[in-house]
């Protein structure tokens, strides 16, 4: 295993670093961006009013909420698809057809089907999450090595037997990484999802803004959801050591 002690260290480099690249190319270039002082000040007017809290606790429950009953559908239904091929046969090709049409496309039919208010703006969070991390589930249950599977029939084991001590743990790692990537396509639709007629939001934030040309509070919106998502996803990674602690890692 390679040595991660510097690692720490180097996210704090690679930090600065950014930070230092904002404003070379805000106060050096042609650039219309607004630099780091500028968005800090606007953090602390927006804090101080208490906007972007209450613009953070609606992102934060629609996310969530689409994430986790996203991924609560995504993964009994992914192992149903990778244990049963009858099961995969038949709900395969409608899992790959939705996969190919963006969850943003949806967005006109759900209003149609579910009005403007929360319901929507869930249903297109859900559905990005779900079909990251349906594949991922279904992946990780037919990838489960065979060997390991006939030698616990060799000692007895029955089918109720493999399933929870063998395929459940052996695709752990990819329903893990299933929640990262689907928690990801959740951030990723949410200023698409709150274009619903949403009246609080870090995405509902972004397009007011953008009307007034108002570029230090488009960039307080981007980097709350980068430092959300981004701490969201360190959660979902620690889960996966502790849970995976018995796979080898480089």
């Amino acid at each position: 295993m390679r040595n991660q002690k510097n690692l720490p260290g180097l996210r704090v480099i690679s930090f600065v670093l950014g930070l230092l690249g904002w404003y070379l190319v805000t106060e050096y270039t042609a650039i219309m961006l607004p630099g780091p002082q500028a968005v800090l000040q606007k953090f602390m007017a927006v804090a101080q009013s208490g906007v972007l809290f209450t613009d953070i606790a609606a992102s934060l429950r629609r996310v969530l909420t689409g994430f986790l009953l996203g991924t609560a559908l995504a993964i009994p239904i992914g192992f149903v698809m990778g244990w049963y091929g009858v099961a995969r046969g038949l709900i395969d090709p409608w899992i790959q057809f939705f996969r190919m049409i963006p969850p943003l496309a949806i967005i006109p039919l759900a209003i149609i089907t579910l009005g403007i208010d929360e319901a929507p703006k869930i249903f297109v969070i859900f559905l990005a999450a779900f079909l990251s991390s349906v594949v991922a589930t279904y992946q990780g249950v037919i990838g489960v090595d065979r060997t390991l599977i006939n030698a616990a029939r060799v000692l007895g084991a029955g089918d109720r037997v493999i399933f929870g001590r063998v395929v459940v743990p052996a695709s752990l790692p990819f329903i893990l990484v299933g929640c990262r990537i689907g928690l990801g396509s959740a951030w990723a639709t949410l200023v698409a999802a709150e274009l619903i007629a949403a009246q609080s939001g870090l995405g509902f934030r972004m397009q007011q803004a953008q009307l007034f040309y108002d570029m230090p509070t488009i960039f307080v919106s981007l980097i709350a959801i980068g430092v959300l998502g981004l701490l969201m996803d360190r959660v979902v990674q620690w889960a996966e050591t502790r849970l995976t602690s018995w796979q080898e890692r480089i």
